[in-house]
């Protein structure tokens, strides 16, 4: 549930219960929010962490189910892995519109979250390969952008840019300091 909203317990309980119910391992990655000790009864025994490798497991995962953060989102779609979003606050009721709509997920608004709803959830995206499809489609888009490196390659000619002015600025007025 990401590194803000990840002290709702109930959540951590309900997915666990959830999830007992399919033939998967859950991992549960408190994000230092709460200590695993305090759910040392969840169904299913699921592994609870307090932080977990995110991108090798997901390098394995069938889904993923979380808060809707789109560092989440984006790294389960660079591992083609398909999704169930509970926003909670933020931007994350539209991230959890942008999985639906890809095609790449579904989305439970956090007031509609029940053990039945997200087993129902759980049931369609894990038994309909139109979600992996998806999200696979979306894989190959998310690599061919490399994202990252044109992300650093704008930064640094922003901030070669900025050394750029300041050093005419110091040539054209040495006496006066930069803010």
């Amino acid at each position: 549930m990401g590194t803000l909203q990840n002290g709702i317990e109930r959540i951590f309980r309900l997915i666990a219960e959830t999830c007992a119910g399919f033939p998967v391992q859950t991992v549960i990655s408190l994000g230092g929010g709460l200590r695993p000790e305090v759910f040392g009864d969840l169904p299913g025994e699921p592994i609870v962490v307090r932080y977990a490798p995110q991108l090798e497991l997901l390098s394995r995962a069938a889904l993923t189910i979380f808060h809707g953060g789109l560092n989440t989102a984006l790294e389960s779609l660079a591992h083609g892995v398909p999704m169930i979003a509970i926003p909670i606050t933020f931007d994350q009721p539209g991230v959890g519109a942008r999985i639906v709509q890809t095609g790449t997920g579904t989305m439970i608004p956090i007031h509609e979250l029940t053990v039945e709803r997200l087993r129902k959830e759980m049931g369609e995206v894990l038994t309909n390969p139109a979600y992996r499809t998806n999200a696979k489609l979306l894989q190959g888009q998310v690599s061919a952008i490399n994202g990252v490196k044109v992300a650093a390659d704008i930064v640094e000619r922003v901030l070669g840019e900025r050394d750029k002015a300041l050093k005419h600025f110091d040539r054209a007025a040495p006496d006066l300091l930069p803010l």
